[in-house]
């Protein structure tokens, strides 16, 4: 019997079942050693966010206490004291990976990590000497000292807590200090020299640390010591943003980001109770913010990890596969008025996009362009062609979120290099961030303006596209570039249209109706005999009302697929509430990033792309635009790969109630053949490409 307390599962409890995902592609003995050891750092790197950003905020409710209960719909102390016992869980497995599975494996193949115990006599010189080279002007010894010596913990930052005593004096009570582990301004890992020139050697630099620790206590003896990491809360918590200065409050905000209060601290989980305890007192933590690890934290930094340049470690490259109809030597603007265009990154090159503002820079017949700005590269080409376009007498137009999370600084710097240029830059709203991934070329052609549009999944960013999977349209067909201009129009002018928008779905305007609309169709066609189903692709699935609407999809006879890489509150294949809906998440090399929405429509299908995940904040507090594939052609191309994705059976996991992220078929199981979606799109691709 399902009941109200189980028909949704906690956002927070899901996103943990999401990143257990990433950590079982590191224990996949299937996935290249060095792609492992990369899934370890992306699997910190995500908890190190989580922590900052959701843990913080349920941590103030649990502080705020009784006042807020009645209003929310679950208990904070208990999703709290939840979150905390599954990241434990996952933190030992971790753990139990690096040490038993990785670490094994990088011996198979010469590279021995070793501790200050392992280290022969010329490595100890070796790091005596890199201690007294390198690290001493970075050390920060600090003698704690309750209630009066307690050093300021730098977020993210890693120091040795050392447990220590007074030398010649036996009847001295034990000590604590701590000292910064430098690794944001030295290397992690230290190549060792060695005897073979087969043998690659290496010490972390905590270890390394540890070796020298005693040279900065001459007066005392070394009894251990225990790496420790506090993460502080990232929410910038701007107030009132209806009135002021919006950009001076985020800028603000940033420089308090670095000094908010603790959303966690990490300890090695040998390290003495007694020592936790000092800790604790020492710098006022409480239990809810103690978090167990292993001997080594910040392991995002695995990112790093030398290769020594290994052959057969890494994944099988899938080299980006070129689209020959929007080539540099092609006329961009004549392909794309013949017909719609789609690209699938990182599949296709993202040249075509850069080619697009380069193009529309240099063309002499261009008299606009307008982009939105959510995340874009350190180095970004795309916005190099904006500033030429300035340079060329064009009119650029760009609007910039500055709300993008832990992008808002990069995004505010952009915003100043593009007005000193001449570019007329817009900034968010108050209360509403702009998600949208859209760009506007107009251009003069035989005396009449023409529109060229570009819609897209993902970001302008060149970086993303080598590993975020997602698709893009060009298209200058006027159902779409006019409507595409009309949201330009709102973002520039913050006034309503005066027509609305029939064929786009756009956050704040029509998109939650249309896609509820769109799902009660599918509930008419059903009920009637029709045919009847959706499949639906998104990184997150959280909305209670869309949820709800889903159940009563399936409860009407409507087949529902979906796919979700992230968070997924919904209950699939409950009796009685959700017997038609099969979920699946798929993470695997490129990360999924690509929202699909697909409706049955009684045989005459609807397919929409989106930047629009259907989450409250997306659906309710965001400009997200989805936008109908018109072309026969298109709708056919993404429908078989959404047909891939869903027949895959090597990453391919089930989302359920049990959040155990059971393979849909395991290795080496049944009589299946293993099937690879990621590997059979890009085959898929490659042979398309051959089809003009």
């Amino acid at each position: 019997m399902i009941t109200k307390k189980n028909l949704y599962i906690n956002r927070d409890i899901s996103w943990l079942s999401f990143n257990y995902r990433v950590l079982q592609e590191a224990k996949d003995a299937n996935v290249p050693l060095f792609e492992r050891i990369k899934f370890l750092a992306i699997y910190s790197s995500n908890l190190d966010e989580f922590f900052r950003v959701r843990v913080s905020q349920l941590r103030n409710l649990v502080r705020v206490g009784k006042k807020t209960k009645k209003e929310l719909d679950f208990k904070p102390k208990q999703t709290l004291k939840d979150i905390l016992k599954i990241v434990a869980k996952q933190q030992t497995e971790f753990t139990d990976i690096f040490e038993n599975k990785i670490t094994p494996e990088l011996k198979s193949h010469n590279i021995f990590l070793l501790r200050r115990l392992d280290l022969d006599a010329d490595q100890k010189k070796f790091c005596e000497d890199y201690f007294q080279d390198h690290l001493l002007p970075f050390a920060q010894p600090v003698l704690l000292i309750k209630n009066k010596i307690r050093p300021f913990l730098n977020n993210g930052a890693l120091y040795l807590a050392i447990y220590l005593k007074p030398k010649d004096n036996v009847h001295a009570n034990f000590e604590c200090a701590v000292v910064k582990i430098p690794s944001d301004h030295l290397p992690r890992f230290i190549k060792l020299p060695t005897t073979s020139p087969d043998r690659h050697d290496i010490i972390m630099l905590d270890d390394l640390v540890r070796n020298s620790v005693s040279w900065l206590f001459p007066g005392y003896d070394i009894i251990d010591a225990f790496s420790v990491k506090l993460t502080r809360d990232a929410e910038l918590y701007i107030e009132d943003e209806f009135s002021g200065d919006l950009i001076q409050k985020i800028k603000s905000s940033l420089a308090k980001r670095n000094v908010g209060p603790a959303s966690r601290f990490i300890y090695d989980r040998e390290m003495p109770s007694q020592m936790l305890f000092f800790l604790r007192e020492t710098f006022d933590l409480e239990s809810i913010d103690l978090v167990r690890e292993g001997r080594y934290h910040n392991n995002s930094d695995f990112f790093k990890f030398p290769d020594f340049g290994l052959q057969n470690v890494t994944n099988i490259d899938f080299p980006p596969l070129d689209y020959p109809l929007l080539g540099k030597d092609k006329d961009i603007f004549a392909a794309i008025r013949a017909k719609d265009h789609l690209l699938h990154f990182p599949y296709q090159s993202y040249q075509p996009v850069i080619d697009f503002f380069e193009q529309a820079a240099a063309d002499p017949q261009v008299t606009h362009i307008k982009v939105v700005q959510y995340r874009v590269a350190k180095k970004s080409k795309i916005m190099s062609a904006l500033i030429k376009a300035v340079k060329n007498g064009k009119k650029v137009s760009v609007f910039i979120e500055v709300k993008a999370r832990f992008d808002e600084e990069a995004n505010l710097a952009w915003g100043e290099v593009l007005e000193q240029a001449g570019v007329e830059v817009h900034y968010s709203f108050p209360g509403v961030k702009v998600h949208s991934k859209l760009a506007l070329v107009r251009r003069i052609e035989n005396g009449k303006s023409l529109i060229y549009s570009y819609l897209s999944t993902g970001n302008f960013h060149e970086d993303t596209a080598k590993i975020y999977s997602d698709f893009s349209i060009f298209t200058a067909d006027k159902r779409l570039t006019d409507e595409v201009a009309r949201v330009f129009a709102f973002l520039e002018t913050v006034t309503l249209p005066k027509q609305g928008f029939e064929h786009l779905l756009v956050g704040q305007f029509n998109l939650r109706e249309r896609l509820i609309a769109l799902i009660e169709q599918e509930i008419s066609n059903a009920r009637q005999g029709k045919k009847a189903a959706i499949i639906l692709k998104m990184n997150s699935l959280e909305d209670v009302e869309m949820v709800d609407k889903l159940y009563e999809a399936s409860q009407a006879g409507v087949t529902i697929k979906i796919i979700v890489r992230g968070i997924c509150s919904l209950v699939a294949g409950e009796k009685g509430l959700s017997d038609n809906i099969e979920v699946i998440s798929i993470v695997d090399r490129f990360l999924e990033h690509s929202r699909v929405f697909i409706f049955c429509n009684d045989g005459n299908e609807l397919i929409y792309l989106s930047s629009a995940d259907w989450m409250l904040r997306n659906l309710s507090y965001r400009i997200e635009t989805a936008f109908p594939i018109l072309d026969p052609k298109i709708r056919r191309k993404i429908k078989s790969l959404i047909q891939i994705q869903l027949r895959d059976n090597t990453k391919a996991r089930i989302l359920d109630k049990t959040l155990s992220n059971t393979y849909r078929k395991q290795k080496g199981r049944g009589n299946s053949k293993p099937y690879n979606a990621q590997t059979e799109t890009y085959n898929f691709m490659k042979q398309q490409t051959k089809i003009k």
